[in-house]
């Protein structure tokens, strides 16, 4: 785990508490700078991609095969497997019994693999009535016979992705982070490469082969932070093993809420063949772009948080994880509020700046900003629920935030089937911020109610200073735009979007960056000193 350098006063007896936060802190640290080059070359890639297909049928057809792949993975090897394979690996690992945690990890590994290969095989065969008669109904003949072809393609991924998952967890547990969170950047560097130079002659294709050498590009890459580690593989099942079995039960209520996600993410897909060609595409561009904040933030803590909270409830230091959240949750808060207020006043310029050129129109970019102005309403929701939901992983409780994701993915779909008359795609994207929303609430009352020590008095304290700062940043942002629309000079000297977004960016940065000080943000303290120490990026 990354350690502070500084000297400490001998005499002085440390705080576990205060400890653990920084050893958190520096993880965070070295995790977030990889959050971010891996969000930017996904933002880098998600311009390329539309700079070649704009808001195309040709990649509706590309999104929509990945419904299939992406739901087998999430099911078998994603975040339900992460969840309960880390806090089973943590307990022996945190106990010293490096040998049985190893041996865990060698069946799951080989379980999973054996699954995804079943179950990615009957895709391919089942490819065509799948997306005939469930995926995408509204595509024309040859749009559904591309998505066919594209699907089988990234059923290899999904393989990959198993094995590749699991190390990821396995190494997270161990107290590693720079491999695996340099994973996704090679992954969005290898479509980068297949949408500029394979998709001009190979078209949407080359995106395809781009997806898969990115996907063993992802998995290559961490397998020397597994030596690193001393991991000993073995071929065996164990089926009946104790810890297999814990694994196993800690990941049903998980599996089945992952399966309600993507099931709202399949009938959003359904419900947007239906409407006008590029729908689909421009709820993706909105998605990942209200994604690249969360991304930077949220699951960059998250992802140092959840192996940490797992230890702490290993060695029965309950109270220690209570606070920890706490200050978590307030940086999350302190990070997220103005990120919201920039995405909802700068939708367009902002989306001008990253994408419109090449086949990317002027609509493109008011198709897609329609959409980000709803999805941006649930950004503190998503990065909230990222974070709280790791607290119940790490208390075994996986049947919680399940039964509450249910609820909430229920309402998504009810919420979208009655939008959608109204609001076309907008309607999509407001129904997923809305029931983020409901799902935060309860689960954040929920845990409270749990751990008995959450200190909900100085949650409510940052949000305000935070909210106070934000609400400024707002009023700044919406007197820049105005002004800007009376200068018609300036957007002649740069592409479109260039001078406002950029522009409302710094502004806005300096704008929160004053406020914050003069409200005495504790959370800009505790950032402001994190940044300042280099030190604290180092991993062993």
């Amino acid at each position: 785990m990354p350690q502070s350098v500084h000297e400490a006063d001998p005499s002085a007896t440390p705080d576990p508490s205060t400890s653990s936060a920084r050893s958190m802190a520096s993880a965070a640290a070295l995790v977030m700078l990889f959050f971010i080059l891996s969000r930017a070359t996904g933002l880098l890639r998600e311009v390329v991609i539309g700079a070649q297909f704009g808001t195309s049928a040709e990649l509706d057809a590309y999104l929509a095969a990945f419904r299939v792949p992406d739901l087998l993975f999430q099911l078998v090897a994603g975040g339900a497997l992460g969840s309960a394979f880390i806090p089973t690996f943590s307990a022996s690992w945190s106990r010293g019994n490096q040998a049985a945690a190893w041996l865990l990890f060698s069946r799951i590994l080989n379980l999973v693999t054996l699954f995804l290969v079943v179950l990615a095989g009957s895709a391919a065969l089942l490819a065509p009535l799948l997306v005939e008669r469930v995926i995408a109904p509204g595509f024309s003949p040859d749009q559904q016979a591309l998505t066919v072809d594209l699907m089988r393609w990234m059923l290899i991924s999904t393989v990959v992705f198993g094995a590749s998952g699991l190390v990821m967890g396995a190494l997270n547990a161990a107290q590693h982070f720079l491999l695996p969170a340099a994973a996704p950047v090679l992954y969005n560097t290898a479509i980068i490469g297949g949408a500029w130079l394979l998709a001009p002659r190979l078209g949407v294709y080359g995106l395809v082969i781009g997806v898969v050498i990115g996907a063993l590009a992802h998995l290559l890459v961490q397998l020397p932070g597994l030596l690193r580690r001393g991991a000993v593989y073995r071929f065996s099942l164990g089926a009946g093993d104790a810890d297999v079995r814990e694994v196993a039960r800690l990941m049903g209520p998980r599996v089945l809420g992952l399966l309600f996600v993507q099931l709202n993410f399949l009938v959003n897909t359904i419900l947007a063949s239906n409407l006008p060609a590029g729908s689909l595409s421009a709820l993706n561009y909105a998605w990942l772009l209200m994604l690249l904040p969360q991304g930077i933030f949220a699951q960059a803590i998250a992802t140092v948080a959840f192996p940490t909270f797992a230890a702490q409830i290993a060695t029965g230091k309950q109270a220690e994880m209570g606070r920890s959240l706490a200050r978590i949750l307030s940086t999350v808060l302190f990070l997220t509020l103005p990120a919201t207020v920039v995405l909802l006043v700068l939708r367009l310029p902002l989306v001008q700046l990253l994408f419109q050129r090449g086949s990317f129109s002027l609509e493109s970019s008011h198709s897609v900003a329609f959409a980000l102005q709803f999805y941006a309403l649930g950004l503190v929701a998503h990065s909230v629920v990222e974070i709280v939901v790791r607290a119940f992983y790490a208390l075994h409780d996986t049947l919680t935030p399940v039964l509450v994701g249910v609820g909430a993915m229920v309402l998504n779909i009810l919420l979208s089937l009655l939008w959608i008359g109204g609001m076309g795609y907008g309607g999509l994207a407001l129904a997923n911020s809305a029931a983020t929303a409901v799902e935060m609430v309860v689960l954040v009352w929920l845990l409270g109610r749990r751990l008995g020590r959450i200190d909900l008095a100085a949650l409510g304290s940052s949000l305000l200073r935070s909210g106070l700062a934000a609400a400024g940043v707002a009023g700044a942002l919406l007197l820049w735009l105005g002004w800007i629309t009376e200068q018609p000079q300036l957007d002649a000297l740069l592409p479109p979007g260039w001078v406002a977004g950029l522009g409302g960016l710094v502004l806005a940065g300096l704008v929160y960056l004053l406020l914050s000080m003069a409200l005495g943000n504790q959370e800009l303290r505790s950032f402001t000193s994190l940044l300042g120490r280099p030190s604290l990026t180092r991993n062993k």
